[in-house]
């Protein structure tokens, strides 16, 4: 914890000097940052049943600090924004640079290198083209929204034009997703009896660099896009050493590659979203091989309105459409789960704003009639001054079954309460 906050401050004391510095060389710098305190306990389990961590899921104090600036006239300039926290749950410090990366813009050119946030898409917590890097646990243990989304190591490339823009990103090192750990969260494992597991990322080579392309412009008041991809999975997929009595388990992440498109934008009152994407699974062309995801479609429509001030209601309808599913059925191993050839999903999304918009309450629920699982969010935030924000709120999960992605998490429900102080 020393070193963090001692960190820290040569952080601050680097920032007031550089401003004034920057300053009088006609170029722009900005700072601020924010004191979070989030905390996350878990409900209705007994004394038995709690997992390593016991009762809370989440104990943390955090320092975030950002640091931007740009050259005079525009060219080149920095970003930076990192977090030094305490993890009360296991009592240890950390430093997490978020993002910091470099950019330079020429013209209709701009660069970005370094590590950042990539946001593609119209889904609303259902994501389909956008395939960078997140962290579930984060949601799912009540951290503000914006640790849903973790940054990657990549360059980007941006063009613009009248006619049509066009991103390109390049990520040379894989990052896969991150979970919910059977050290804090209650969690259905298959193979639960294998304790030799090994995780086997791929490797950090030319061939294995990710690569997205986003082609996006205007149609009809609508926007719209095209996109591809090429990289892997970043849900794990696990291949025992042997189906009736393994021994050993070992991690993967199977070759992806992903072609989609979508379009957002005014109608009928108000916003309507649609988004696809065919997830072409690269080592499992044939669909055979029970342990690495055959090929799909994805897709999702959209409907967003606000029927009076200060008033949001959402709905989604998403469905995953598995390909092969003849073979599938035929290859996979009797006594483990089967996933259905259309998942579906329903997400319904309410926020109402009340006293002049000093309090925010809200629930986003995800429900499928097909697994028969649920997960709630209900919240309750609150502006105390423009600085000071506190946000309560609940994860509550469900299902018929402990094999479901929602319904393993039942007995996870928790409540959770953060502080934000931004300065």
């Amino acid at each position: 914890m020393k070193r963090a906050w001692i960190l820290a401050a040569l952080f601050l004391f680097q920032c007031r000097p550089a401003g004034a510095a920057d300053s009088a060389a006609g170029s722009a710098l900005d700072w601020h940052g924010s004191v979070l305190a989030n905390y996350a306990t878990r409900l209705g389990t007994t004394r038995h049943e709690k997992p390593a961590s016991g009762d809370f899921l989440l104990g943390e104090e955090r320092l975030q600090l950002q640091l931007s600036g740009t050259a005079p006239g525009g060219g080149p300039g920095y970003f930076a924004k990192t977090d030094f926290l305490r993890d009360e749950t296991n009592s240890q410090s950390a430093v997490d640079v978020r993002e910091a990366y470099l950019t330079y813009a020429r013209g209709s050119l701009d660069f970005r290198a370094g590590r950042q946030v990539h946001t593609w898409g119209v889904g609303d917590l259902l994501f389909i083209n956008d395939l960078f890097p997140k962290n579930y646990a984060a949601l799912f243990s009540g951290r503000p929204m914006e640790y849903l989304k973790t940054g990657a190591g990549s360059l980007k490339t941006s063009f613009y034009s009248d006619k049509a823009s066009l991103d390109i990103i390049a990520i040379p090192v894989f990052e896969p997703d991150q979970f919910p750990t059977s050290q804090s969260f209650f969690l259905f494992d298959p193979f639960s009896q294998v304790t030799n597991r090994v995780e086997a990322k791929p490797r950090h080579d030319l061939d294995n660099a990710e690569l997205a392309a986003r082609l996006y412009r205007p149609i009809l008041g609508f926007d719209a896009a095209l996109y591809a991809y090429r990289g892997f999975f970043r849900t794990p997929s696990m291949e025992p050493d042997s189906m009736t009595a393994p021994t050993k388990l070992t991690i993967v992440y199977p070759r992806l590659a992903v072609y989609g498109a979508s379009l957002q934008g005014n109608a009928v009152g108000g916003v309507l979203s649609f988004e696809a994407g065919f997830y072409d699974s690269r080592q499992d062309i044939a669909g055979t091989n029970p342990l690495i995801p055959n090929s799909q479609t994805r897709f999702l429509a959209g409907y967003q309105r606000s029927p009076w001030a200060d008033f949001t209601a959402g709905l989604q309808y998403y469905g995953e459409y598995m390909h092969k599913y003849n073979r599938y059925e035929a290859s996979f191993p009797a006594g483990l789960p089967k996933q259905d050839r259309l998942r579906q999903l329903l997400t319904l999304r309410l926020t109402q704003f009340l006293k002049y918009q000093t309090w925010k309450l809200s629930l986003f629920s995800f429900w499928s009639p097909t697994d028969k699982d649920f997960y709630l969010i209900p919240e309750a935030a609150c502006h105390v001054t423009d600085e000071l924000t506190a946000t309560v709120g609940v994860n509550v999960f469900g299902g018929a079954n402990n094999n479901t992605f929602l319904g393993q998490l039942d007995k996870n429900d928790n409540i959770y309460l953060s502080m934000r102080y931004e300065f």
